[in-house]
């Protein structure tokens, strides 16, 4: 266990269900814990859940937290260390009970508790799940849990209720409360926190797998986002005791742009205000987070609801060398009348190399996508004609598979429901219930055009140099359901003259126009820009650029991770003095 009498160390062993297996073991051997969290679960994790639990009604959980769990529990006992999971999924009971097979069959003696009450009963829905706050957690650990999963907790919640058990905080210590959702939200996806996707990824020291993430969390929510072994060494390429990655201003603020919409982070336990944040680099692998504040939250909670939306087919075409908008054109006339009716859209992605030297490089795809209520326009009239012009079309036709058959896919959109539409209920290890309290106020209902922020200043007329943005800023991008958001800052490797003058140059150049140029797919949609000067950026959201959410597939990027790749080589007007 932790040593630090005035703080708790938590950390993370997943951001995803798939993330590696053997992370929790590996947080358990690196160093001292109190708890260890896990994060399961996501809009299209829950879709994959119903769709499993359809088929067999005992499952709807995460199957490989069993798998690490029946490695690992007795491990985590041994060592004092308590585990937080929402892999619980559409079935907590079940995946509690699956533990305590477990831990029978160890030979342990585990107490095992369990939070549900999230599910919302929405017509026609596969699955409807309210999200939770920390409460139900912090309640089962303080009655002794070792280990506590849950169903669809908001993610920074697996940090808030040890946080919370921990130090006794109230369920009005709005500074507190949003500290710890800040330090939640950074663990939350894992190794994004230690350079995963992080834009800067040449800096970092990649040898080795990327070291998940650890908060050490104080009594008044301050906290320190680090990993194991960051003492070894004095900069980011010295030995980490064992993990790659670090952990940096840059690499928490890449997590901390992630999926966020707006300057206030609606949660079920307290709004946060993303503007108070600021970020401080302690020494190697160690960043401290301080200055947040709190308000009271939302009356309302949020609901994740996914729908089967119907079936989907594609098919990509490969097009090599000369008259490619030629050859794709034809292609588009011919296969036409056999569309007719069918919700479908075409994409050319990866252009061809002019005298490419190989084969490959001077191909492109063009990649046709159709959706249908049934799969029956999907099936084979939708795939002969497409294969029927094998020999009857644009020179070097080819496929890059064989026609598939249609596939259902899901739909998703966020509904709000009052609280008390759901019964946050914790079961204790001993089998006894108990229901959790709603916070003791909520904030005034704001619609999203209440958090705009005011117009920013035009851009000067005096940049004068034609770059790819990604020169000294860094990106982090992703989807809320059909909404994506787009992150981007000022990297901090500079002279704070030089940071402040391209902070200010960033905030003044992102404007919706901008990114409407920037991302011409967006310019008929709804575009917001939200100013975060601590981190030295500004968070952008384009609504309905994703359609109905990843299992839509949309996009050729369905959930926008490459978003802010992209956006970073596009090219801007940059003043020679920032250079």
């Amino acid at each position: 266990m932790n040593s630090a009498v005035n703080s708790v160390r938590i950390g993370n062993c997943s951001g995803f269900y798939g993330d590696r297996l053997s992370a929790m073991r590996e947080q358990l051997e690196g160093g001292p814990l109190d708890y260890l969290t896990g994060d399961y679960l996501a809009e299209l994790t829950m879709l994959i859940l119903g769709r499993e639990q359809l088929k067999d009604a005992s499952l709807g959980y995460a199957k490989t937290f069993v798998r690490q769990a029946e490695e690992c529990l007795g491990l985590a006992l041994e060592k004092g260390v308590r585990i937080v999971s929402n892999a619980g999924g559409l079935n907590p009971a079940g995946l509690a009970e699956r533990l305590r097979e477990i831990a029978q069959g160890l030979g342990i003696d585990a107490r095992i508790a369990y939070v549900d009450g999230d599910r919302v009963e929405v017509p026609g829905a596969l699955t409807a799940n309210a999200y939770l706050g920390g409460f139900g957690i912090a309640r089962a650990l303080a009655a002794g849990a070792d280990v506590v999963v849950t169903g669809r907790v908001t993610d920074a919640s697996l940090v808030v209720g040890p946080a919370v058990a921990h130090f006794g905080w109230a369920a009005d210590d709005w500074d507190r409360l949003a500290a710890a959702v800040v330090a939640g939200h950074v663990l939350e996806c894992g190794t994004q926190a230690t350079g995963g996707n992080f834009s800067g990824f040449t800096r970092l020291d990649r040898s080795r797998p990327l070291g998940f993430p650890i908060a050490e969390i104080a009594e008044d929510g301050t906290a320190v986002i680090t990993k194991h072994g960051a003492d070894h060494g004095a900069d980011h390429g010295a030995d980490h005791g064992g993990s790659g990655g670090a952990v940096t201003v840059d690499t928490v603020t890449a997590q901390l742009m992630y999926e966020i919409q707006g300057v206030s982070y609606l949660g079920p336990d307290v709004t946060t205000d993303l503007t108070s944040i600021t970020l401080t680099q302690e020494g190697p692998d160690r960043v401290a987070i301080t200055g947040v504040r709190g308000t009271p939250p939302p009356a309302r909670l949020k609901v994740a609801v996914n729908e089967l939306g119907g079936f989907r087919n594609t098919a990509d075409f490969v097009l090599t060398g000369l008259d490619i908008d030629d050859k794709a054109a034809w292609l588009k006339d011919q296969v036409a009348p056999s569309l007719d009716g069918i919700e479908h859209v075409w994409s050319t992605y990866r252009a061809p190399e002019p005298d490419s030297p190989t084969e490959e490089g001077a191909a492109c795809l063009l990649r046709l996508t159709a959706w249908a209520p049934t799969p029956d326009p999907l099936g084979k009239p939708f795939t002969e004609p497409l294969i029927g012009l094998a020999l009857a079309s644009y020179p070097g036709f080819h496929v890059t598979a064989p026609p598939s058959r249609p596939t259902p896919y899901g739909a998703y959109r966020a509904e709000y429901v009052d609280r008390g539409a759901v019964a946050h209920t914790v079961t204790h290890a001993d089998g006894s219930r108990e229901q959790i309290a709603d916070p003791p106020a909520y904030a005034e209902p704001v619609d999203r055009a209440g958090q705009r922020p005011s117009p920013y200043p035009a851009p000067t007329d005096s940049l004068n140099r034609r770059l790819p943005l990604g020169t000294f800023v860094h990106a982090r991008s992703g989807d809320k359901g059909g909404d994506a958001n787009l992150g981007l800052w000022v990297e901090r490797d500079v002279p704070s003259e030089s940071y402040d003058a391209r902070v200010t140059w960033l905030t003044k150049l992102i404007t919706p126009r901008k990114v409407a140029e920037l991302v011409p797919e967006a310019a008929d949609l709804d575009i917001e820009v939200y100013p975060l000067p601590n981190l030295g950026g500004v968070n952008v959201v384009i609504h309905g650029l994703l359609g109905a959410g990843v299992a839509e597939g949309r996009r050729f990027d369905p959930q926008a991770k490459a978003l802010g790749e992209w956006v970073r080589s596009r090219m801007v007007h940059v003043q020679g003095e920032l250079l």
